[in-house]
């Protein structure tokens, strides 16, 4: 083995590592810093030495929810894609996309203090959500089902709008408004 190369983790291993990033997830969303590293342990169903073995600082593990977000988000477009038509897959996507913005909500004086001191937290995000607006798009242009004169980068910059308005989980109504206005505007009318 390569050094710097990690072994894969084992099933169970795995399994504690999701466990415990989907109950940060939720931590994180509705207690903000706050959350206590030893709850997120409790709600994931494992010691709190497993948890500081995967994540041994609280910003390591802040890193890894956000980029695990973040993969979730833009591995959704396909999978959506596959099950419905290219319109309504697009919609639910923007659903999601204010799911993961609550969540990022949530960690975001972690990030800026993890970004501040020369981590770069975001890595590759913009340019992976980027990607699956365009695969979204793309299929919808494909299906004749919105305008073609709108770029992807235009839908990404309407949905961080929308998202810096009403990222909080109260404002969810009002988000999930602005976005139907936002995609019915792109909607190809017959």
């Amino acid at each position: 083995m390569t050094e710097g190369a990690q072994r894969p983790l084992r099933a169970d291993a795995r399994r504690n590592r999701e466990k415990i990033l989907t109950a940060a997830v939720h931590a994180f969303t509705t207690q903000g810093l706050d959350a206590q590293m030893e709850r997120i342990a409790r709600e994931a169903g494992v010691g709190s030495a497993t948890l500081y073995r995967n994540f041994p600082t609280r910003e390591a593990l802040v890193e890894a929810v956000y980029r695990n977000e973040v993969a979730h988000l833009c591995d959704a477009a396909p999978d959506l894609l596959a099950q419905k038509a290219p319109n309504e897959a697009l919609r639910a996507w923007t659903r999601l996309f204010l799911d993961y913005v609550t969540a990022k909500y949530g960690m975001i004086d972690a990030l800026r203090a993890i970004a501040a001191t020369g981590g770069n937290p975001y890595g590759h995000s913009r340019e992976m959500i980027q990607a699956a607006i365009t695969s979204l798009m793309d299929a919808c242009a494909a299906a004749g089902t919105i305008r073609t004169d709108i770029r992807p980068a235009d839908i990404a910059a309407a949905l961080e709008g929308i998202a810096l308005t009403s990222a909080g989980a109260e404002h969810r109504q009002q988000a999930e408004r602005l976005l139907d206005l936002t995609l019915d505007g792109l909607t190809v009318r017959p």
